[in-house]
């Protein structure tokens, strides 16, 4: 409790702000390069990359050689999100950070050791996330959330895309803005026009959008609504204090 109040008494400031990072695998994955490209100039903040080793779910998506591919293609300005939803994690570091990766995400549920996953990320010059299942309780990531970038809250199984947005993960995403009031917090699934208020009002700030975004017509107004409506949230917050 006291280390919640000193957090709460620093970040005073609201450090964190809203960004839309666009889910690339809801792509043309055959002009995966163009497509990031497209997206970035349609004003996202950062990209949003699955990775999905068939075991840890079952879906298989791409490894580093296509993150390293893709840095090469659109060069080094897009923050690439990796979101590695694989059996273990400590495999890829190295290869992620080497590729060209900016933030590892990492689930909780994958690895025995957080802690020394969380030291090695750092090391390898990236920023930690740590992101949670459904089925996974929040005081599960509670105890690293200091020393983390960004919390992930999933709120659909990971490794499909099209699900339903799961309104009943947002009272983790509540809790975990009002314990940790400067972290980045992320919603990742169902995630679009229709569900962005509920996410923006429990104090998700970073909001991964895939089908709603990249298969909209005009994809830079959904990223400007999105923003527009966490910003919104951002501030209430903060004159509400």
């Amino acid at each position: 409790m006291v280390l919640a109040a000193r957090l709460h008494a620093d970040s005073t400031s609201m450090a964190y702000s809203a960004k839309i990072g666009p889910s690339i695998l809801s792509s043309d994955l055959a002009c995966l390069g163009r497509e990031c490209v497209r997206m970035m100039g349609c004003g996202a903040d950062y990209l949003h990359l699955d990775v999905m080793d068939g075991h840890f779910v079952p879906n298989l998506t791409f490894g580093h050689p296509m993150v390293e591919s893709l840095r090469k293609s659109v060069g080094p300005d897009p923050f690439f999100d990796m979101h590695m939803m694989v059996s273990r994690p400590e495999q890829w570091v190295k290869p992620m950070a080497a590729a060209g990766a900016n933030q590892y995400t990492f689930h909780i549920e994958s690895t025995t050791n957080p802690g020394n996953l969380i030291k090695e990320i750092r090391e390898s010059g990236m920023k930690v996330g740590l992101a949670i299942k459904p089925g996974t309780t929040v005081e599960e990531l509670a105890p690293w959330a200091n020393q983390i970038d960004m919390a992930l809250v999933m709120t659909v199984e990971p490794g499909f895309g099209g699900q339903k947005f799961m309104e009943d993960m947002m009272p983790k995403v509540s809790w975990l803005r009002s314990q940790f009031p400067s972290l980045d917090i992320e919603v990742d699934g169902g995630v679009g026009p229709d569900t962005i208020h509920k996410c923006a009002e429990a104090g998700a700030n970073m909001i991964v959008s895939g089908s709603a975004v990249i298969g909209s017509d005009d994809p830079r107004s959904v990223i400007s609504l999105l923003r527009t409506v966490v910003a919104e949230a951002i501030q209430k917050r903060s004159l509400d204090r």
